[in-house]
């Protein structure tokens, strides 16, 4: 019968993955009983668990059932399996195990403060940091995921799940489903000044995706720097360096970054945060975009990361760069930090010369993005949900804004405050306690460390900047209530006492 389950080739049980073929001719019992004895030794038939009947396995293996009945025989005889009756042929015992040397030691736990600011930054900075708990998180770019509006979520979700026919759960349309990239369409005519076809839309993994395709695009293309503002996010400079592009850092100033700076670069494109710069919080001004342009007319190129556009109390609104320059703009944006990051959706819009490389690259990333989170978001930008959750948000965080502000004046005296006008953070440039301009004796790594050996955990402005900068600290309060952050800048104003 073993041979006839051979030439057959389908001589095997889906129990344990047995397969008769591995068995030597003549010892079917044995190795079966074996085979049974180490998954009960490995764990993966544990005591209390129920072997198959033996017809039942004798069938699927093709043999006879004496074979199966003598091997449960064998095992009983050992004393690791018993019968009882209707419940079948039981594990009742494991077999001793010999003691296995002691494990390597496993992972370190989280680093201490001291150790996460100790060095320049390295590409898991950010984990690291995420990994240290803290009682008061003050993290830049973290949004009020408690305000995630759960409950017209899912009103959308159910409402796409209705519409939904089979074809929809198939593999889609690498640059996203046509009801979000129309939805985009709409959004930016209306909130960011962008007229632009859904044709020209991109659904992507976030900013960071944009950015990671896009400098893959570039670096294919043979370009080798895309210029930075400075100060300007670390992450993003680290998504374009592990890309192969270097990142000269281009001074930014009460007006936004320094185009004749830039100009003297040499660099082709530059990655810009015109609408509210990180981390400066500075509006690119009038004259400076005029200025923009004739760099881009020559042949210059922008990707406009629209960085908490949505996000101002103090100000009007500035249009995108890109309705001023369609042809020499690659814009990006997300829903990150108006609803969540863990939803990673965002888009791209680029000039027609880079759609196709940017939808390859998107395509070879990941086949494009989950089609339910987008038909979702469709409908909650179409159903003007997100709007009324961008105004309750806008007076949450105004308020919080100004709980950060006074606990500064209250606990850091002398501390310059930017980019109170919008967005979720400020950036606190460090001075005397007589307010001079004097630099503190202290780097504002060990600032952070120390505050974060306290309980607060924040970003030293240092890791923002490439060229020499006044010590400071980023500071993000949309995560947190008033009284948190008070509390939480309170002790940042002891620190500074301890450190001086």
């Amino acid at each position: 019968m073993r041979d006839e389950a051979v030439r057959d080739g389908a001589a095997g049980a889906d129990f344990l993955q047995l397969d008769i073929r591995e068995a030597p001719p003549g010892g079917l019992s044995d190795w079966l009983a074996r085979r049974l004895r180490q998954a009960i030794l490995d764990g993966r038939l544990p005591v209390g668990s129920r072997l198959p009947a033996t017809r039942v396995l004798a069938a699927e293996l093709r043999v006879s059932r004496g074979v199966v009945t003598d091997a449960y025989r064998r095992l009983g005889e050992d004393g690791h399996v018993a019968g009882r009756g209707r419940a079948g042929t039981v594990v009742v015992a494991a077999p001793v195990r010999i003691p296995a040397p002691p494990p390597p030691p496993g992972p370190a736990g989280p680093p201490s403060p001291e150790e996460v600011f100790a060095a320049a930054p390295g590409p898991d900075v950010f984990d690291r940091l995420r990994a240290v708990p803290a009682r008061l998180d003050l993290t830049p770019g973290t949004p009020d995921l408690a305000a995630f509006p759960r409950a017209a979520w899912q009103r959308a979700e159910r409402r796409a799940l209705d519409g939904l026919v089979p074809s929809d759960l198939g593999y889609g349309d690498p640059r996203g489903v046509p009801a979000l990239r129309l939805a985009v369409v709409d959004w930016l005519a209306r909130n960011r000044g962008v007229r632009a076809d859904p044709g020209e839309v991109l659904v992507v993994s976030g900013t960071a995706q944009a950015l990671t395709l896009f400098a893959q695009v570039l670096h294919d293309e043979g370009v080798r720097e895309m210029a930075v503002e400075d100060p300007g996010s670390l992450g993003a400079r680290m998504h374009l360096n592990a890309r192969g592009l270097a990142t000269p850092p281009v001074p930014v100033d009460g007006g936004g970054i320094r185009v004749g700076a830039l100009r003297a670069t040499g660099a082709p494109a530059v990655l810009l945060t015109p609408a509210h710069q990180f981390p400066t919080g500075v509006v690119l001004g009038g004259d400076r975009r005029r200025e923009l342009m004739r760099w881009a007319a020559g042949g210059g190129l922008v990707l406009e990361d629209d960085y908490d556009a949505e996000h101002r109390y103090d100000r009007p609104p500035v249009p995108a760069l890109k309705s001023m320059l369609p042809d020499h703009v690659v814009y990006s944006g997300s829903v990150s930090k108006l609803l969540a990051p863990a939803l990673r959706v965002g888009w791209v819009l680029a000039p027609p010369r880079y759609r196709d490389a940017l939808a390859d690259a998107k395509r070879y990333a990941d086949l494009g993005n989950a089609a339910l989170p987008q038909l979702t978001l469709a409908r909650l930008m179409a159903s003007g949900e997100l709007e009324r959750h961008l105004r309750l948000l806008r007076g949450r965080h105004r308020r919080r804004r100004d709980a950060m502000v006074a606990a500064v004046r209250a606990h850091l005296p002398g501390a310059v405050v930017h980019g109170a006008a919008a967005g979720l953070h400020l950036t606190v440039v460090l001075g005397s306690p007589s307010g001079s301009a004097a630099d503190p004796p202290f780097a504002d790594t060990d600032l952070a460390a120390a505050a974060l050996a306290r309980g607060v955990k924040t970003h030293p402005l240092s890791w923002h900047t490439q060229l020499p900068s006044p010590p400071g600290l980023v500071l993000g309060y949309a995560a947190r209530t008033p009284g948190e952050i008070g509390e939480a800048v309170a002790v940042l104003g002891e620190v500074v006492r301890g450190l001086r």
